[in-house]
């Protein structure tokens, strides 16, 4: 008898026939005597009608009242989900983020958690019930209820099955694994059979909607066996593993192993900045007290004493915040300088461990992209990845020219 956290996203509950569905698949690993814990998203386009429903009323809604109302649409999901096994005869229990114990800070609409407190849970296992668990949402120590981001639900079924020890923590989706990159955007897109945690955190950071960066971080960081599946298909899916599951002995790891991309981005540079010592500080330091991630920076070179140019990325979503902690803090306490802003781009990244022992990857996407007339604003490398900051009408073409060139394309990988 195994544990299994199974986690289902939006799509994959996105109609009454599909959380029909959904329990009857949940049925079968109960028949076959394993304990099973389900996670489920909100139906898809349910958190989206509420978030409209608040812009509505209010476009700036405070960040507290958009937990209390977003929070709602994963609790429709795990009654209805009950009621569905209690039909085909499935004891189980739905909980909320709050009733399972899952405790976070209060960073509301970006929570982390903090602990999970499984005692409610392990007896529902134990008496050989379902536990059917609102996903994305928890409590802060105030009992408020908060919510730990857009995909939250991967982080809460991950965290589930790292506190309860499962034998594997199964996220179903409308995808049937890991791919080279997004089907929809490029049709020769290859499925992967495995990938590793390290590059899959580079995904999952990059754009990959696949799975939130903090659920493969839970996954990395608690050992937690992770697989992504389909929850209309059969089949094996694609097992994301430790650096360390790496046979030694293997063939060398291929150069690129997938292509990341996201819209969801915005540029803003300060121009004509101090270059003194401690000004990037001062210019982040007021961005950081408001929770905001600063993602790609870069600063030109000016000569000493003089002026220079700073440029940076955040979310979308985070772009008028941000924008206006720059001119009504930033500024002020730089004594000058000037904003200017832009939320049409889009980042692409090739990610791989197989960088680790090539050169030459840059200087080829460089070219590739140039081929097909599409201007570099910004670049950013690690050790297995390059990101590129590009006008966001460039970026499917980018993505898909670059995944023929690398060689990811589905006929150029059957011919190996």
């Amino acid at each position: 008898m195994a544990l299994y956290v199974q986690k289902f996203g939006g799509t994959s509950v996105g109609s009454v026939e599909r959380i029909k569905a959904v329990a009857e698949k949940v049925k079968g690993f109960r028949d076959q005597g394993h304990q099973v814990v389900v996670v489920v998203s909100a139906m898809s386009g349910e958190t989206n009608r509420l978030i409209g429903l608040a812009n509505d009323i209010n476009d700036e809604p405070t960040p507290r009242e958009m937990d209390m109302l977003v929070s709602t649409g994963e609790q429709v999901t795990i009654s209805l989900l009950t009621m569905a096994l209690h039909k085909i005869g499935v004891s189980a229990t739905s909980y909320t983020g709050s009733q399972v114990g899952i405790r976070t800070d209060s960073a509301h609409t970006k929570a982390r958690i903090q602990r999970i407190e499984t005692d409610d849970v392990r007896e529902d296992l134990d008496a050989g019930q379902v536990a059917v668990v609102a996903g994305f949402q928890g409590v802060d120590e105030e009992g408020n209820i908060t919510t730990l981001g857009r995909g939250g639900s991967d982080t809460t079924g991950v965290a589930l099955a790292a506190a309860l020890k499962a034998d594997e923590c199964q996220i179903y989706t409308d995808v049937d694994g890991v791919y080279t990159t997004d089907p929809r955007v490029c049709s020769k897109a290859q499925r992967l059979t495995s990938i590793t945690v390290e590059e899959m955190l580079e995904l999952a950071s990059l754009g990959s909607k696949v799975l939130q960066i903090r659920a493969v971080e839970f996954a990395g960081k608690y050992n937690v066996p992770l697989r992504v599946l389909s929850s209309f298909e059969n089949g094996p899916g694609t097992l994301i593993v430790a650096d360390s599951d790496q046979d030694e002995d293997s063939m060398e790891e291929p150069l690129i192993s997938g292509i990341a991309f996201t819209a969801n981005e915005a540029k803003l540079t300060l121009l004509n900045t101090p270059d003194v010592p401690g000004v990037a500080s001062r210019i982040l330091g007021p961005i950081a007290d408001a929770n905001i991630e600063i993602d790609m920076i870069v600063q030109n070179v000016a000569p000493a004493g003089d002026y220079t140019d700073f440029t940076f990325t955040v979310a979308k979503g985070d772009y008028k915040q941000t924008l206006r902690i720059l001119e009504e803090q930033v500024i002020p306490d730089l004594g000058g300088g000037e904003v200017r802003g832009d939320d049409n781009i889009a980042k692409v990244s090739l990610v791989g461990v197989g960088m680790r022992s090539h050169a030459g990857v840059a200087s080829k996407m460089f070219r590739v992209l140039a081929d097909e007339n599409v201007n570099i604003r910004m670049v950013s490398t690690s050790e297995i990845k390059i990101s590129v900051v590009i006008d966001e009408k460039h970026m499917e073409l980018a993505v898909r020219a670059l995944h023929t060139a690398f060689g990811l394309d589905k006929s150029d990988i059957e011919s190996e």
